[in-house]
């Protein structure tokens, strides 16, 4: 009996390196409850071209709603992507798109990208994502938004999520509307969220705000603003209950770690990527 119960032991720990090798992405808390995380780097100053910290992921603000995230493997996605970066010859393993204005999408997405995620199907049926890279998940909850003439496209855009190093980062996209409980519910708990704040090319600021505060993110991004005036206004929205970090340079790099203890407006300044 002893010696069954040590050959065993010794079986379980010779498999132990094995499941561990398979467990290539934190887990996320999108939807789920986390369990208490063992302490959380915050915002590290970094070159996009630098490697990744241990358990971080950085974002960089490329221009208008086009975010660059990058993961410590290696992994590049590209949000709201026109096909156009900046001026390097990276080729980014996902792109996500919103056909909402062209400036949030291109019909002609290098055919060397793995992945091209539009946040779009046939009109009125919507697109469904569920990309899974192991170190990264890519999913979207579809939005209506208003068609040229007026009208609506039921399910016409997408918010996309990108669950990796155990953190959930949303980007709200071209937003036309407030998502209803059941696509609050399928968004779950995003620590991250770019947000559009032009105030009225997607939403009005009023309405967007109350998004912000139903998701309750940890990290506030600003994007899609046109001018100092509306960034401003959004910011003094949310100032009384927000911190507020003005950045004078395009990246963050985040961890589960080093989360705010008090939900946080990240201003990052757009800048394409450079060689």
């Amino acid at each position: 009996m002893l010696r069954h119960a040590l050959a065993l032991g010794l079986a379980l720990f010779a498999t132990a390196p094995a499941l561990q090798a398979q467990q290539a992405r934190q887990p996320s808390h999108c939807i789920a409850i986390a369990d208490a995380a063992p302490g959380l780097q915050y915002l590290h100053k970094a070159a996009w071209t630098d490697p990744v910290p241990e358990y971080s992921v950085r974002i960089r603000y490329l221009s208008h709603a086009s975010f660059l995230i990058q993961t410590r493997g290696g992994l590049e996605a590209v949000t709201d992507y026109t096909g156009f970066i900046g001026n390097t010859d990276l080729v980014p393993d996902i792109v996500t798109m919103n056909h909402a204005h062209s400036s949030h999408w291109t019909s002609t997405p290098d055919p060397a990208i793995p992945h091209v995620l539009p946040g779009w199907g046939p009109f009125g049926e919507g697109i469904e994502h569920h990309l899974d890279l192991g170190e990264m998940l890519v999913r979207n909850v579809s939005t209506d938004i208003r068609s040229a003439m007026g009208g609506t496209e039921e399910r016409g855009n997408s918010i996309f999520v990108f669950e990796v190093e155990g953190l959930c980062i949303g980007h709200l996209g071209h937003l036309h509307h407030e998502p209803n409980d059941a696509q609050y519910a399928a968004l779950g708990r995003l620590d991250v969220l770019m947000v559009p704040v032009d105030g009225g090319y997607t939403m009005a600021l009023d309405t967007m705000i109350d998004v912000v505060d139903r998701v309750k993110s940890s990290i506030i991004i600003p994007m899609h603003w046109f001018s100092g005036y509306s960034l401003n206004a959004f910011i003094e929205g949310v100032s009384d209950r927000f911190m507020i970090d003005r950045r004078t340079g395009p990246e963050m790099v985040v961890s589960l770690r080093d989360l705010p203890s008090r939900p946080t407006v990240v201003v990052l300044q757009p800048m394409p990527l450079r060689e």
